[in-house]
């Protein structure tokens, strides 16, 4: 996905504002495992992927639990490292070879004092943002297991031909073994 597909997907831009946008975003690749974002520190900059796939995981004493997954087109960023300049609770791990694009924070928030169109940009990516962290919560407090892998298959279905078994069954905070289970009683 270009950049431009990925920035009106968000709030469609005047010429001029989204061209000043732009110019403050480079691209850049990092492989298959890479960190891009450590738990408890503040990242200074948000992401767009344009090829690849991440994962969002909170690390524990026993296991790391994965909560997010992105791909071509969406946002990475921490939020509290986004909103607050604040140390961030997720680590991001590359899944896969990644394009992206990326941009500081400090020079987005100086664009949002200079141009309203831009400002209206970054409140409709916080909400879109923001969304996706509610339908999170609520999938996980009122959903089954079987209930949110039957919405990966139906929403994000290349995650089940691209992400390893173990991250999805840790998303869907189960098992492997109930994973797959779960994957013989659709069959």
């Amino acid at each position: 996905m270009n950049i431009d597909q990925i920035l009106d997907k968000v709030y469609l831009l005047p010429e001029a504002s989204k061209n000043s946008l732009k110019e403050h975003i480079t691209e850049v690749s990092h492989p298959k495992g890479f960190c891009l974002m450590e738990a408890d520190k503040v990242v200074p900059y948000l992401y767009f992927i344009r090829k690849g796939i991440a994962r969002a995981y909170s690390s524990t004493a026993d296991n790391d639990i994965t909560f997010w997954f992105g791909s071509e087109g969406q946002c990475i960023l921490s939020m509290k490292s986004y909103v607050e300049d604040k140390p961030g609770y997720e680590s991001i791990e590359l899944l896969e070879d990644c394009d992206l694009y990326r941009m500081e924070t400090e020079s987005l928030r100086k664009l949002f004092n200079e141009d309203i169109h831009i400002a209206n940009w970054g409140r409709k990516l916080a909400e879109a943002e923001m969304i996706k962290s509610e339908e999170l919560i609520i999938s996980r407090q009122f959903k089954t297991s079987l209930e949110r892998y039957k919405d990966i298959m139906a929403y994000q279905p290349e995650l089940l031909k691209r992400v390893q078994l173990g991250y999805i069954a840790s998303y869907l905070g189960i098992t492997q073994v109930s994973l797959s289970r779960i994957r013989a009683e659709i069959k």
